[in-house]
């Protein structure tokens, strides 16, 4: 996924010589190639991010088109003030870019862990928020991003966990993706990021009959979809690498308390902070969003509904 997002750079980069790119001291390797191919349009603003955020949205008021990195503990949550006063009080056309959300950054512990940036964001007026899966995804919410020509945070988790879709995507602005037909009515599988791997993984081992859906675009979204969605089945599960509050989870509760009442199963991270340090796998499992703990959480909701 890495590698797609710096391909989408370098592409709309050289397409249009008003893409700047800033980063907070991060990300060497990963621009070697931007470096390469657009060394006039690379900006290290340095380990001062309120500062980048200001920078852009300079940038951006003299016409040019910034486009934002750093982790996401700190792009959009340590410069969530910044975002919301210089660049989306006034519509400007940043793209913010979130890497390592969720636990990726698992060993450099809890101030390095994102698990609250979807909801920080969703709330900014006129801020869309965008959380790929695969390559595709991440293809195509770049792409969208650039054409809405508005403030738009795109957060990256994990990026090796494989594709979920089979060929490059198309969609509008909060459309969802299908990413497992399914045939029944009792189970759907709402997922973002990478959790989507792990909706297909469970759903195909466990519940073969349930629609899996990946949400590539949090805000917009297509409020008509996830309502037909819940509308449709008698239970329906969102899992996210995020906290159970103010992400997708409680997006679509929202949506379903409003237009088309269900159960709905939130498989997110609770509300706390990581006990210990460790691998990206163990803290997936302290917090139970591991495929074992996730398939036992959604048996025990399947059966509920029986």
């Amino acid at each position: 996924m890495r590698a797609a997002f710096s391909d989408a750079l370098v592409r709309l980069a050289q397409a249009d010589k008003n893409v700047l790119l800033l980063t907070g001291d991060h990300g060497y390797a990963l621009f070697d190639a931007f470096r390469k191919h657009c060394p006039g349009q690379y900006i290290n603003a340095g380990i001062a991010e309120q500062n980048m955020v200001g920078m852009a949205a300079g940038l951006a008021r003299a016409g040019f088109r910034p486009i934002v990195y750093g982790l996401s503990a700190f792009v959009p949550v340590r410069v969530l003030e910044q975002i919301k006063l210089d660049v989306a009080h006034d519509n400007l056309p940043v793209i913010f870019t979130g890497d390592g959300a969720g636990f990726v950054y698992s060993h450099l512990g809890t101030s390095h862990q994102s698990t609250e940036d979807i909801a920080c964001a969703r709330v900014i007026p006129q801020l869309a928020v965008y959380s790929p899966a695969d390559r595709f995804e991440i293809t195509l919410c770049m792409d969208l991003a650039y054409q809405s020509a508005a403030p738009a945070y795109l957060r990256m988790g994990k990026s090796d966990r494989g594709d979920v879709h089979a060929a490059p995507v198309q969609a509008r602005p909060g459309e969802l993706l299908k990413a497992h037909a399914g045939r029944g009515d009792g189970l759907a599988f709402i997922a973002t990021g990478s959790m989507v791997r792990t909706a297909l993984d469970v759903a195909k081992a466990h519940h073969p009959e349930a629609e899996v859906w990946s949400v590539p675009t949090i805000k917009p979204i297509d409020v008509t979809r996830v309502a037909d969605i819940c509308a449709r089945h008698r239970g329906v599960v969102v899992l996210e690498e995020h906290s159970t509050m103010g992400g997708l989870g409680a997006l679509v509760a929202e949506i379903s308390t409003e237009l088309a009442p269900t159960r709905v199963l939130r498989v997110g991270v609770p509300d706390r902070f990581s006990e210990h340090c460790g691998t990206y796998d163990y803290l997936l499992k302290e917090h139970g969003l591991d495929t074992l703990s996730v398939t036992d959480k959604v048996s025990a909701f399947a059966r509920s509904l029986r």
